[in-house]
């Protein structure tokens, strides 16, 4: 459950009748903390999660000089740079040391991890080197051409004791949770699992799995709000799909807000006599409808009951996406510990072009990356707009960005792409 003393009362409050896309991020990255706890679990089970301790490594990581192949080790100083012989002394398998130095041009036969024995600072692989017994004497034949301290990984190569890996708010990826591993740490401290309420509301809306009468919709955006939610650390509570009763809508919003860190909803926004969330949120808590200077995805409520905060989405599928990508996501992660998700974007050249777009608006199209037949890549523009096509976000890459000063988009211009 979310800490009413890290939440602020007016987080989403602004005094703007229409926020542009960069004001509503600066608002969102000054005004929220997390809100989730903390608990220390398993390295096993930490994949995923949002890291709530510094992760410092208290060893050399590898701790000892080991060989990297299978082969031979020598010390170089005894080489000719020309190839030559060298006594068999030892046989070093991977987890058991030798403590016995090996003499002049004396070889130890090595396999891969095993700790280099002392003297010995290069590696001859196994398959450029020959055998040869002579007077019951074992010798190994070296290759010429070598380097000091070939295949032979040196202690701390890959992490020196003291060095901080990792900071706290990073979201763990597999080969974080490798590097936790290689330091000995088996538990770790993390965020809790941010805790999700997930609702859809309308007379009209069915889950898929049931029949449709007339007038009826399956309640699509519940299962790609659930989704896209489910790319980050949490907890989701299917809250259902809220009939058009306002103390229905009430008596669900006020219990689930004491139990859910965020409630997400999409669409229910405006003020029509049927849309009972935007009077029900201003019965319960606060409420601040933004205005947002973007297409798709204008219209969004942003609002709280207590500590539990309220993301409203736009009910067309697309502007939901956009929105969750652009806001929601962000969000939901700075409340449960993690950075602050601004979308990622790089340019490529536009293989479309708009004749004529509208100023201080920015606009956000579906993306389809290709090649030309120079083998560049370049972003085609899904040929429909419409907010409803959930056609476009499947057959889309992600979002071609146009900022608010363009009047069109040439083909062969720069344009940013987002990457879903």
């Amino acid at each position: 459950m979310a800490d009413t003393g890290k939440l602020l009362d007016d987080c989403f409050l602004h005094d703007r009748d229409r926020l542009r896309h960069h004001e509503a991020l600066d608002i969102l990255r000054e005004r929220l903390s997390p809100v989730a706890g903390t608990t220390r679990i398993p390295l096993e089970e930490t994949f995923g999660r949002i890291l709530a301790e510094e992760i410092v490594a208290n060893r050399d990581v590898p701790q000892a000089d080991n060989s990297a192949v299978d082969g031979y080790a020598f010390r170089f100083t005894d080489h000719d740079p020309a190839g030559g012989f060298f006594r068999l002394e030892q046989r070093i398998a991977a987890g058991h040391p030798s403590a016995t130095e090996i003499g002049p041009w004396g070889a130890a036969r090595i396999f891969t991890g095993a700790i280099m024995p002392p003297g010995c600072d290069t590696v001859a692989m196994q398959e450029d080197c020959e055998l040869h017994d002579q007077d019951g004497q074992s010798f190994v034949i070296v290759p010429a051409g070598l380097k000091p301290g070939a295949n032979c990984r040196k202690a701390g190569e890959d992490v020196v004791a003291g060095t901080v890996l990792l900071h706290p708010g990073h979201l763990l990826r597999p080969q974080d949770v490798a590097a936790i591993a290689s330091t000995g740490q088996a538990q770790v401290l993390v965020y809790e699992k941010l805790k999700i309420g997930l609702l859809s509301t309308g007379d009209e809306i069915r889950r898929p799995g049931t029949d449709l009468d007339a007038g009826e919709v399956y309640d699509s955006n519940h299962f790609l709000l659930r989704s896209l939610t489910e790319t980050l650390p949490v907890e989701i509570e299917d809250l259902g799909v809220l009939k058009d009763d306002a103390a229905f809508i009430e008596e669900t919003l006020s219990n689930a807000s004491e139990r859910c860190d965020v409630l997400l909803t999409t669409g229910g926004a405006s003020r029509g006599e049927e849309d009972h969330i935007l009077t029900t949120l201003d019965r319960l808590g606060k409420r601040h409808m933004w205005q947002l200077a973007i297409k798709p995805g204008r219209p969004m409520m942003f609002g709280q009951i207590g500590s539990c905060v309220f993301l409203g989405l736009p009910g067309n599928p697309v502007a939901a996406m956009v929105c969750f990508l652009l806001y929601a996501r962000p969000v939901l992660s700075v409340l449960g510990g993690g950075p602050f998700l601004e979308a990622r974007r790089f340019q490529v050249p536009a293989d479309f072009s708009v004749p004529r777009k509208k100023t201080d608006r920015r606009e956000f199209y579906r993306g389809i990356l290709a090649s030309d037949e120079t083998g560049r890549t370049i972003a085609r523009k899904f040929e429909r707009d419409g907010s409803g096509l959930i056609t476009g976000l499947r057959e889309a890459d992600g979002l071609i960005e146009v900022p608010e000063e363009a009047t069109s988009v040439e083909r062969g211009s720069l344009v940013d792409f987002l990457p879903f």
